[in-house]
């Protein structure tokens, strides 16, 4: 057997490790995909399924209990699950779901057991947040980690009753997140090192269920979240609040904003609804003005997604709905594949019910009608709510259940 020199086993490890690393166009990096907006801006996608669904590539169990997304970059696949005491960040392979690596992250058990983060990935680097509020970073090669923060003892924070969920935002040297609390609601952080970059402390509400995004609204970056208390926009430099809609919610306040035309739409479900503020600027203040409120968009929590000038999302009360951006009003609703939550893909939206026989369907992203062009009965339903959105991929649809992750052929 010929030697294998030095020089070559180091160019044939760093070609691995560079592989691994690098992201394609298809991944899907974090909590909404690439730019938070819940579209995969994938091309060739089937636009039908065959009786019985997509082909199942494969499936694989033992990633622990949660509600927890996934994130794919590369040849990994990262999601979270409690296994036993403990909370865990995993890596599993793109090919066969099989577990490369897992990293303990935090206790298990809370309101609901089990993690809620999607892990976000950046580079080298993974950052995932446990149900306690343990922030850590960890190497996306081998779930090595680089450091950990803790949102109570580190910055005050102060969350809901169903613990913390939200998914960590990473915008150039930064990883933002929502602690909540007097000290300051939102902090910006070195992502490299941990340390505290800013504290939002004009900013104190207690931390909801919402993820941040990155916007530019009136030629301005700046972080948009939501709050069971108000709406925000936060200064990306410097954690300024550059302005605040109060904005009341009810119980628990979920679903990620959405920017479009420095207007800003937000809904939640307990009956609250969905409101459009516009956003000005005159010389250095800001002015949120609202533009309509109402309750043709009651979503809890399986997600709006914005095509176009239409808005698509699950509603209480009225089923699957098409909803007019700048004016709130309905285009259509259907009952469809009952409650759940969507993602959007090559001009198809992607339905998950939560509940039952947890079937999936795929439908047209138009405001014309609702018109399905293939459905499927998930297999090994679990007993608990299937809250984990859809997740397309490189021509792979992910469905993640529990302890359970599914993967389907969803491209010729």
């Amino acid at each position: 057997m010929p030697k294998t020199t030095p020089l070559l086993l180091g160019i044939v490890t760093f070609t691995a490790f560079a592989s691994l690393a690098l992201a394609v166009p298809n991944d899907w990096s974090q909590w909404r995909g690439p730019n938070r907006e819940d579209i995969s801006h994938e091309t060739g996608l089937l636009k039908s399924w065959p009786e019985g669904g997509p082909k199942l590539t494969w499936k694989v169990a033992g990633i622990g209990t949660g509600y927890s997304g996934v994130s794919v970059v590369g040849s990994h696949i990262f999601t979270m699950g409690d296994m036993g005491d403990a909370s865990y960040a995993l890596a599993l392979n793109v090919a066969d779901g099989k577990i490369i690596w897992k990293s303990r992250v935090g206790k298990s058990g809370g309101n609901y057991t089990g993690p809620r983060c999607t892990p976000t990935v950046d580079g080298q680097l993974l950052y995932v947040l446990g149900q306690f509020g343990d922030l850590v970073c960890l190497q996306v090669a081998d779930g090595k980690e680089v450091w950990r923060k803790d949102y109570v003892k580190d910055f005050g924070g102060r969350g809901g009753g169903w613990n913390f969920t939200e998914s960590p935002l990473v915008d150039g040297d930064r990883l933002v997140c929502t602690p909540g609390g007097a000290s300051g609601a939102m902090v910006a952080l070195n992502k490299k090192t941990g340390a505290l970059i800013w504290q939002a402390k004009e900013f104190t509400d207690k931390a909801e269920y919402s993820s941040p995004i990155l916007a530019q609204i009136a030629g301005v970056n700046q972080y948009v979240q939501l709050t069971g208390e108000s709406v925000v926009g936060i200064a990306t430099a410097d954690g300024k609040l550059l302005w605040r809609a109060e904005r009341k919610g009810r119980t628990a306040t979920i679903p990620t904003p959405i920017v479009h035309k420095d207007h800003v739409y937000v809904t939640s479900g307990y009956g609250v609804g969905c409101n459009l503020f516009k956003i000005t600027k005159t010389g250095s203040v800001f002015k949120a003005e609202q533009v309509y409120a109402n309750k043709n968009m009651v979503n809890h929590h399986g997600g709006v997604v914005l095509v176009g000038e239409h808005l698509y999302g699950f509603s209480d009360g009225k089923g699957w709905v098409c909803q007019e951006f700048l004016t709130g009003n309905v285009v259509w609703s259907d009952k469809g594949v009952g409650k759940g939550s969507l993602t959007c893909a090559d001009g198809r939206l992607y339905l998950r019910n939560e509940s039952g026989g947890g079937r999936i369907a795929l439908i047209e992203a138009t405001p014309a009608s609702y018109k399905e062009t293939g459905s499927f009965e998930q297999p090994d339903r679990s007993k608990e709510n299937s809250w984990p959105h859809p997740v397309i991929a490189n021509g792979k649809l992910y469905i993640r259940d529990q302890d359970i992750l599914l993967c389907y052929e969803v491209k010729p």
